[in-house]
């Protein structure tokens, strides 16, 4: 029943971002090429390109990776610092093997937990936000392109990090983080073609 309830829930929000992408696409079309989003011409296959695209992608993914990367170490940090200083208590106190491991564990779960929330305000996913928000502005696009793409940029690395942390830790955390930042941009430009687009139509409405 869970399984069922999970699957629908994604094939949801599947088809909700499968529509919302057409819809911003119709609203790119009619507003015209010069005025919709110029960032999104950059797509995923240009980092493939093994020219300036590649170089490009390099640099931006591994800056991003960096930053994550020492915010997760941070997080681990802690819950092994936890771990091994309960582990040390709980054997003074003469308690079994069992019982120790499981003690240490949980303290180590609760240190994580509290260097995670300490750790909101670490670089990386303000690194990321403020690079993408200047790619914009440096291939064309308008400042609110920048703030929307940015924008999605931020929210996409926190929670694409948080998610990815629930399920597989350290490492759930870096690739979510990463993941969570593309994605993210992508759906900040798709908002900013759909505003767009309803500006355009109701500028259109109001001159008729």
């Amino acid at each position: 029943m869970a399984f069922q309830k999970k699957k629908v829930r994604f094939l949801t929000i599947v088809t909700a971002i499968v529509a919302f992408s057409v819809t911003a696409k119709k609203c790119k079309q009619l507003v015209g090429e010069s005025a919709s989003s110029h960032t999104g011409k950059f797509a995923l296959l240009n980092c493939f390109d093994m020219n300036s695209g590649t170089l490009a992608c390099s640099v931006k993914e591994g800056v991003k990776l960096y930053m994550n990367n020492i915010r997760a170490a941070r997080v681990e940090g802690a819950r092994q610092e936890a771990t091994q200083s309960a582990l040390v208590d709980v054997v003074k106190q003469g308690m079994t093997e069992s019982a120790s491991v499981k003690y240490a564990k949980k303290e180590g779960e609760k240190a994580a937990k509290l260097a995670s929330r300490k750790a909101k305000v670490t670089m990386g996913p303000i690194m990321s936000s403020g690079w993408d928000f200047f790619e914009s502005v440096y291939y064309g696009g308008t400042l609110t392109e920048g703030f929307f793409r940015g924008s999605g940029t931020l929210f996409g690395t926190y929670a694409g990090g948080f998610l990815g942390e629930q399920r597989l830790g350290r490492l759930g955390y870096l690739v979510g983080s990463q993941m969570g930042s593309w994605f993210g941009g992508k759906l900040g430009l798709m908002l900013y073609d759909v505003v767009n687009g309803l500006h355009f139509l109701l500028h259109s409405v109001q001159t008729l």
